[in-house]
């Protein structure tokens, strides 16, 4: 898409329709009439767009096996490897940073600005730690105007964003003995 569109009003839901990972590891809900389509790179998931001839628009969702278990504790270092491959993007500036743990499932959420193919794209972005996985929900919008214009539907489409409840229990110390520091055994 070379040239700006011009649009009127918001853009309505007329219905949801839920995606769910073939493997059980994510599930979340996205407006009717968005195509979904295979993620490129041999990565491990799915993108959905509102416009069949606007690729740069989309919400994507990837999972990646990890190395090592992460825990709360990493957040740091996460944070700052996640904000250091952030800032190798052409002209890209952090808007907004938020990160969160819940027990051991870390949260790096980042919304920002940088340049690709001649024009100025936002971003929303997370970063979801949990035990060996990583997942990284993404929202896009081709510039920022089409990113205000969707805006609406990709937060709805972050909010519906879950993990299943046994990766919530795997990663909670509370009820997972492996995870309990040894005072409170």
């Amino acid at each position: 898409m070379n040239e700006a569109k011009v649009r009127t009003g918001r853009p309505r839901f007329t219905g949801i329709h839920t995606y769910d990972d073939p493997q059980g590891r994510f599930q979340f809900r996205y407006p009717w009439g968005w195509e979904e389509s295979e993620l490129d790179n041999d990565l491990d998931g799915v993108i959905v767009r509102p416009e069949t001839d606007e690729d740069a628009t989309y919400v994507a969702i990837w999972v990646q096996p990890l190395e090592t278990s992460v825990v709360a504790e990493d957040l740091p270092e996460l944070r700052a490897g996640f904000d250091d491959g952030l800032l190798q993007l052409p002209d890209a500036e952090i808007l907004k940073a938020d990160d969160t743990t819940y027990n051991n499932i870390v949260k790096v959420e980042r919304e920002f600005t940088f340049t690709e193919d001649g024009h100025t794209r936002k971003r929303r972005v997370w970063a979801m730690y949990a035990d060996y996985w990583q997942f990284l929900v993404v929202y896009q919008g081709a510039t920022v105007e089409e990113y205000q214009y969707w805006l609406p539907m990709g937060n709805y489409c972050f909010t519906a964003f879950n993990l299943p409840y046994a990766l919530w229990f795997a990663t909670d110390p509370s009820v997972n003995p492996m995870l309990q520091s040894p005072e409170t055994n």
